[in-house]
């Protein structure tokens, strides 16, 4: 099972123009393991919203920045406890830059530092360590324009010879940007006392060109998080090509909005995948699924998956390719609810995603309506997959 009776609870201390993925593939990950976290930020309170920055190597000199999705907090600032946590995650990106000088977030930091609670801070965000004098005489990573306010403040640098790159020292985790999510996550997840079984799976996600950004990442980087061989294809593409990914948000519109997402780096070639030596498929929603749902080797590839019963998890728009390859008659399940007549005329039982988080298992199949849903969506994929996390 994905959920324990033994639950953690943690905080993740946010702000406006955090990075993007450094909040929500955390954030959504120890839900979907069974662990409590509260979103706060200075300022705000529950159901107000951060918003984010899509940070990305683009070939200048400096990563460049977009917006990101709108982040809903969970939790008001001025009501937390610090000791009612076993732990703490601080996000990267702009934020750390201000909230570094806000007095209460400091003294926040110092209270979990003081008490040897673990502490788990990636790219920028040890900006706010520095200030609160936790890393001092500690071993320490970060992205590498911090190195200078790390070194002031008497940590022991540690290059990072990838972006992927995470140092331990005692109860602090350091992480150089999200490219180190899986390590990251999982050595926070081991810090809080957690145990990963059944990681011994093969998973394979169906990729295309502006899929949605959290739709692939988020459970990508769970999954690998939870020491899963994860790969990701696309159609006429190989290992090491990129895909750009799509935002879709909802802004007050009769629709979602879209922006550009990052870059997501396939890791395997589509020509010649052999199916059976995976034990299961994920397919992310976004636009991708309109014209992968046209393409007869991705339709063969899912029906493999299906008429074997590996589990299959698709989210979103992904239910158009499910559709598309007939392996939906006499199925129930939801999709985002633009997808309903294609769930409906395909011959399966339409259930309705109401709150829009809600995900279904019906044998083999875990669907979802939209990225919030999230945490149940792979916490869902977990049991079918027989991998858990317990503390």
């Amino acid at each position: 099972m994905a959920h324990s009776k033994a639950r953690r609870s943690v905080l993740m201390i946010c702000g406006d123009y955090m990075e993007d993925y450094e909040v929500m593939v955390p954030f959504q990950a120890l839900q979907a393991y069974g662990v409590s976290v509260d979103a706060v930020c200075p300022g705000k309170k529950a159901g107000d919203i951060c918003r984010t920055a899509i940070h990305q190597s683009s070939g200048h000199q400096t990563y460049s920045e977009s917006r990101g999705h709108n982040f809903t907090l969970n939790a008001t600032f001025d009501e937390i406890e610090a000791s009612k946590y076993d732990g703490l995650v601080v996000p990267g990106g702009r934020a750390p830059e201000y909230l570094a000088m806000n007095e209460a977030v400091v003294d926040l930091v110092k209270k979990f530092s003081n008490s040897g609670k673990p502490i788990a801070s990636i790219c920028h965000g040890q900006l706010i360590l520095a200030a609160a004098g936790s890393v001092k005489g500690r071993k320490c990573t970060a992205y590498p324009a911090v190195r200078p306010v790390l070194i002031a403040a008497g940590a022991h640098w540690v290059e990072p010879e990838t972006m992927s790159a995470c140092t331990v020292d005692g109860n602090m985790i350091t992480g150089a940007t999200y490219e180190g999510h899986p390590e990251f996550i999982r050595l926070f997840i081991k810090a809080l006392g957690g145990t990963i079984t059944g990681s011994d799976k093969r998973i394979l996600f169906l990729c295309g060109d502006y899929m949605e950004d959290y739709e692939v990442m988020v459970p990508f980087q769970s999954l690998q998080a939870l020491e899963c061989h994860v790969d990701a294809v696309c159609p006429n593409k190989a290992a090491g090509d990129k895909c750009p990914t799509a935002v879709h948000d909802f802004e007050g519109d009769q629709t979602y909005s879209e922006k550009p997402g990052h870059d997501f780096t396939l890791t395997a070639n589509f020509e010649g995948l052999d199916a059976s030596s995976y034990d299961a498929l994920v397919i992310p929603g976004g636009r991708a699924p309109e014209y992968l749902a046209l393409d007869g080797t991705v339709i063969k590839l899912v029906t493999e998956f299906m008429e074997v019963g590996k589990p299959i998890a698709s989210i979103c728009h992904g239910q158009q390719i499910l559709a598309a390859a007939g392996v939906l008659k006499g199925k129930k399940c939801t999709a985002y609810p633009a997808v309903k007549l294609n769930v409906v005329l395909s011959g399966a039982t339409w259930l309705e995603p109401d709150p829009i988080d809600r995900c279904f298992t019906d044998g083999n199949l875990v669907t979802g309506a939209a990225w919030p849903g999230h945490p149940e969506f792979i916490s869902q994929f977990m049991t079918l997959l027989g991998v858990g996390v317990s503390f």
